[in-house]
């Protein structure tokens, strides 16, 4: 791979040949132009890898035969990158010209900033934000993630209501996110057991027990298509959430924080189990007893996570919780009834 370049785009794929097609056009119209891209398709069987070959020769093509999944393709190409920085990019989003720019600029200002989301708007209705990160990720004490701009189902239209807020953020997704490739190699890649869904929050995570910042460059935007490889009822979706959640805190938090923190998460966990059987149709209440047996039936395989995760730290528990919305984001929004800018607003402090 060239090191000419500042930017490696990693693009993984399964199928979706229009939609590959449209962000790899827009990726050709942007301004900032020092970037290689790699499409790593894990299988497809639309015929996405000719039209790659034909109408996009500046991309480098990897074929895998089996689904590898978001991490594993991400990982693969990581690894294969030789630039300062990373870019990993959903197929189904489309930039507009001065994105690369601004992300760069973003990440570049500051050696202590490890990773950088755009605002993430929906392209199917552009005025509101995008569920998979609004304006920048955030996560609350008992592990539950949210986004500026969407709560669980809720999600707000950009009125410009976070532009003044402070740019750090807990988590930056994975659907538009800028990495310094130095810092990758200190705290490792994606977690490949996630397959897909929150690695990249376990990632920022791991990044901040290192001491790095997070960051959203308000200054651009990427469109996204919500769900489009997996919808949002999916309940295969819905035990990845779950579980790689739960996998998530017990590797990162402290040992004495876990005790106090786990229990009344899997409380709420629960209250899921009985508010989705009774109220709804049972879809979310499975998957989360499937995550739950997952747990209980692995605990090796997460303890040798924790150990590899916790040789990281540099950062104590309570230098990352100024960062974390400390109070319970699940009892704020749904017995409180408070709305995204309501919560953010209670500890994001405006910036200067």
């Amino acid at each position: 791979m060239n090191s000419d370049y500042r930017i490696t785009i990693i693009i993984p794929h399964y199928n979706g040949r229009k939609i590959l097609s449209d962000c790899l056009l827009s990726i050709r119209q942007n301004t900032f132009k020092s970037y290689t891209t790699i499409v790593i398709d894990n299988g497809s069987s639309d015929g996405s890898q000719e039209m790659v070959r034909h109408e996009f020769p500046e991309v480098r093509l990897l074929e895998n035969e089996t689904n590898l999944g978001y991490s594993g393709a991400c990982n693969q190409g990581m690894k294969l990158s030789q630039t300062d920085f990373i870019l990993l990019l959903n197929n189904d989003t489309v930039m507009p010209p001065n994105f690369l720019e601004e992300m760069f600029r973003v990440i570049s200002a500051n050696e202590k900033i490890a990773a950088v989301q755009p605002k993430i708007l929906s392209i199917q209705d552009k005025q509101f934000f995008d569920y998979s990160g609004g304006a920048g990720g955030e996560m609350d004490i008992l592990g539950y993630p949210f986004a500026r701009g969407r709560i669980f189902d809720m999600v707000e239209k950009d009125k410009g209501q976070y532009d003044a807020l402070s740019s750090r953020v807990f988590w930056t997704s994975g659907c538009a996110m800028l990495l310094r490739h130095s810092v990758l190699k200190t705290v490792g890649y994606l977690d490949e057991d996630f397959f897909a869904h929150q690695e990249e929050i376990d990632l920022n995570w791991r990044l901040q027990l290192a001491g790095y910042e997070n960051h959203v460059a308000l200054s651009t935007y990427i469109y996204h298509y919500s769900g489009f490889t997996l919808r949002s009822h999916n309940q295969y979706k819905m035990y990845l959430n779950h579980r790689n959640n739960l996998i998530m805190m017990l590797k990162n938090y402290s040992a004495l924080n876990l005790l106090i923190l786990f229990p009344p998460r899997l409380l709420l966990e629960l209250a899921a189990i009985v508010a989705d059987t009774i109220l709804w149709d049972g879809k979310r209440a499975k998957a989360v007893m499937k995550a739950l047996f997952f747990i209980s039936t692995h605990p090796l395989f997460i303890l040798r996570k924790r150990f590899q995760v916790q040789k990281l730290r540099q950062v104590s528990d309570r230098a990352i919780w100024q960062n974390m919305y400390r109070s319970s984001v699940v009892i704020d929004h749904f017995v409180r009834r408070m709305k995204p800018l309501q919560c953010i607003r209670r500890f994001r402090r405006k910036s200067s």
